[in-house]
């Protein structure tokens, strides 16, 4: 495969994403060459192992994994990374040691003992082929769930320890998707490229500044027509209330969850990308997936079927939105 009359080029990365590809700082076409994405401007970005790593390092890194995403890259060594073999029937240890962080408190439980991907369901229409990014993939397990729905999924992160992990488990599993450490904030991508967006629990640990940045972003990337989904913490659900207590309602600080009031998140995501709408994802957790219970124990998938009944009942009772603790954005961009 070659791009923008670049030398040939191996990845662990679709032919048709390569097409897709442009330089986070100007968005102008790339060509590869010795290894390295170069654009006309002189902006270079290494692959490593594969993984094309498009980090700004002039910009404030949002996650420590960025900054040590972008040692590997100005050093172009990843011997200091752990190695992992993909071995049939076994999960990832990466999963097996991160899926209390990357899944959230209902699954801390499963540390170290996971027999199979916890793959959620996807909350969108069937992909028909469309493009989908995930922003903020880790371990891929949207990504899956988007292949499964017929989307061909796009994931980036700025830890390449994740992206190398999503790689392993998507091969794993004979899934179709391409990884890329990137920024949510500077996507590598050409204006309107993109038919979907996706994320879960990801801007919602961003300053609110640069939350936007992104959403910005996100408008860029999407063609006329094409969609943005993106889960968010509500300021008024009760635990997320009760949390904003337990810090003493102080401005967060590093990773920790920012909340957002639901008339916020409305102004925020329509000016940003164009019309947009909440619906409620769950109550009493920042990460309900139905489709995990047979992953939990008995009082969880209590938890797990209150939080369900709740959403299904805000349907006649409108006022129950404002209590949701995890809530969905969308918006779509038309023009």
């Amino acid at each position: 495969m070659t791009i923008a009359g670049g030398r040939a080029f191996t990845a662990q990365v679709e032919p048709y994403v390569l097409e897709l590809l442009a330089c986070p700082r100007d968005k102008q076409k790339l060509r590869f060459e010795e290894s390295t994405f170069v654009c006309p401007e002189g902006h270079r970005y290494p692959v490593i192992e594969g993984i094309p790593i498009f980090l700004i390092s002039e910009a404030e890194q949002t996650h420590i994994e960025g900054a040590r995403a972008l040692l590997v890259a100005e050093s172009r060594d990843a011997s200091g990374l752990a190695k992992f073999d993909i071995i049939p029937g076994k999960i990832d240890p990466f999963v097996q040691n991160a899926i209390g962080a990357t899944n959230g408190g209902l699954y801390q439980h499963l540390v170290g003992k996971l027999t199979e991907y916890p793959i959620p369901q996807l909350r969108l229409p069937p992909g028909n082929g469309k493009l989908f990014l995930e922003v903020g993939c880790n371990w891929g397990r949207w990504c899956i769930a988007a292949a499964r729905a017929g989307y061909h999924p796009i994931g980036i992160d700025p830890s390449l320890k994740s992206i190398r992990a999503a790689n392993r488990v998507a091969t794993q599993l004979g899934i179709q998707a391409s990884y890329i450490v990137a920024d949510s904030r500077y996507l590598p991508f050409r204006e309107e490229a993109l038919d979907q967006i996706f994320s879960y629990s990801v801007l919602q640990h961003l300053s609110k500044e640069h939350a936007q940045e992104s959403l910005i972003e996100m408008k860029r990337v999407l063609k006329i027509g094409g969609k943005a989904l993106v889960q968010m913490a509500n300021a008024y659900g009760l635990r997320c209330l009760y949390h904003q207590a337990r810090r003493g309602f102080r401005p967060a600080r590093d990773f920790e969850v920012r909340y957002w009031r639901p008339a916020e998140l409305k102004s925020a995501f329509a000016s940003a990308i164009g019309p947009a709408s909440l619906s409620i994802d769950g109550y009493l957790s920042l990460n309900i997936q139905p489709s995990d219970l047979r992953f939990m124990p008995a009082h969880y998938r209590a938890l797990v079927h209150f939080s369900e009944a709740l959403r299904k009942l805000s349907d006649s009772l409108p006022f129950l939105d404002r209590f949701a603790d995890s809530v969905y954005m969308s918006a779509e961009r038309t023009s």
